[in-house]
C-alpha cells in the first residue's frame, strides 16, 4: 500500500504541472507567444544594462535590435564599460543617450586627424580602444564629452548624428574642431561647451541651427570669436552663457527690445561693451547702457541681469578727492 500512495502522488503531481510551476509555465508560455516588436516595446522601459542582461534567446536579441532605448545614463568611464559599450553597437543599435570619460590610467582612445604629436608620443606605449564605433548609434539623441587629453585630434564623426538634441563637450583639451562642424546636428537644442583649449571658430556658425537651438553655453573657450549679437534673432533661445569667451564681441546698446525675444539667462564675457561689471571712463558713459537693459528687462524675466552691475574706472576724470577730515566720502552716483 505505501506504494501505491507514493505512485498516487506522483501521478497527481504530473498532472498538475509539479504544484507551484504551474502558474510560472503558464506566464513563460505567454511571455514566449509575444512578437519581437511588442518585447522591443517592454525593452524600452529598461535601462541599457538590463536590457543587454535580459537577451536570453535569439528573439529577444531581435527585439533588443529594434528597442528605442530610453534617455538614461550610460557612462562610458572604464573599459569594462568600452567594452559593453562596443557591444551594445551592435546589440542595442538604438541606444540615444551616451557620455563619453576617462578610460583609467594608461588608457586611451584612438588618435584622430591632425593629432598633437607631442600628446601622442606621451602616449604612445598606452592601451588604445576604438572611439569611432560611436557612430554606429545612429539614433542618438544626446552625447556628452568630458575626456581630458584622452580625444586627441579632429574626430569629423563625433558631428554625423542627424538626431542629435543635445550635445555637450567639456574639458576635452586635445579634441580639435571648430563650430562650423555643428552644421550636422541640424536638430540640436542644446549646445554645452567649456573649458576646450582648441575648439575655433565664429558664434555666426550658430546660425545654421537658428530655428533650434534654445540653451548656448560657451564658457572658458579662448579661441571662439564672433559677436554675441549674431545670436539676437534666435526665436527659441532662452540660455545664453557666454561666461570667459574672451575673443567674443559685441555692444549692448544694439539691443533692440524685439531682440533675444524668449530669452531668461543672459552671460556676456568682458569683449562686450555693456557687460556685468563693465567699467565706465565717465559717469554720462553709463546711461545708454542702463537704459537699453532697463528697457530690455522689461518684457522679461525679473530674474534676467538682476545682478547686473557696472563701475567707474579707477582713471575716470569723474572721480574727486574727498575731505581728507571726512568722516565719510560718497563715491558720485550714477543712474
Amino acid at each position: 500500500m505505501p506504494h501505491s500512495k507514493k505512485k498516487q502522488k506522483l501521478e497527481d503531481g504530473q498532472q498538475n504541472g509539479g504544484g507551484m510551476t504551474t502558474d510560472d509555465d503558464d506566464n513563460s508560455s505567454s511571455f514566449d507567444r509575444l512578437g519581437t516588436d511588442a518585447l522591443a516595446n517592454i525593452f524600452g522601459f529598461l535601462r541599457p544594462e538590463d536590457i543587454m542582461l535580459a537577451r536570453l534567446n535569439k528573439k529577444m536579441r531581435e527585439a533588443a535590435k529594434k528597442t528605442c532605448v530610453p534617455m538614461t545614463r550610460f557612462r562610458v568611464d572604464s573599459v569594462r564599460k568600452h567594452n559593453a559599450m562596443t557591444a551594445m553597437t551592435t546589440a542595442l543599435p538604438n541606444l540615444q543617450q551616451i557620455q563619453i570619460g576617462y578610460l583609467g590610467r594608461k588608457h586611451r582612445y584612438s588618435d584622430g586627424e591632425d593629432r598633437d604629436e607631442r600628446r601622442a608620443a606621451y602616449s604612445a606605449n598606452w592601451i588604445t580602444h576604438d572611439i569611432e564605433i560611436i557612430s554606429n548609434f545612429r539614433m542618438l539623441r544626446s552625447l556628452n564629452i568630458e575626456t581630458e587629453h584622452f580625444l586627441n585630434g579632429r574626430y569629423p564623426f563625433l558631428f554625423n548624428f542627424p538626431l542629435l538634441n543635445k550635445l555637450s563637450i567639456t574639458k576635452s583639451w586635445d579634441l580639435k574642431w571648430d563650430l562650423e562642424e555643428l552644421a550636422r546636428l541640424p536638430v540640436l537644442k542644446e549646445l554645452y561647451l567649456n573649458d576646450n583649449k582648441q575648439l575655433t571658430g565664429n558664434i555666426n556658425s550658430l546660425r545654421v541651427l537658428r530655428e533650434t537651438l534654445a540653451k548656448v553655453e560657451i564658457i572658458d573657450c579662448k579661441k571662439v570669436e564672433g559677436n554675441f549679437m549674431d545670436l539676437a534673432d534666435f526665436p527659441n533661445l532662452t540660455e545664453l552663457d557666454l561666461f570667459d569667451a574672451s575673443a567674443v564681441t559685441g555692444d549692448v546698446r544694439e539691443i533692440c527690445v524685439h531682440e533675444f525675444p524668449v530669452l531668461k539667462s543672459l552671460c556676456l564675457p568682458k569683449g562686450v561693451y555693456g557687460c556685468d561689471g563693465q567699467e565706465f571712463q565717465s559717469i554720462s558713459d553709463a546711461h545708454d547702457v542702463i537704459s537699453v537693459l532697463y528697457s530690455f528687462r522689461k518684457q522679461r524675466p525679473p530674474s534676467l541681469l538682476c545682478d547686473w552691475y557696472g563701475k567707474l574706472s579707477e582713471d575716470s576724470p569723474d572721480w574727486y578727492d574727498g575731505d581728507p577730515g571726512a568722516v565719510y566720502n560718497p563715491a558720485p552716483m550714477y543712474v
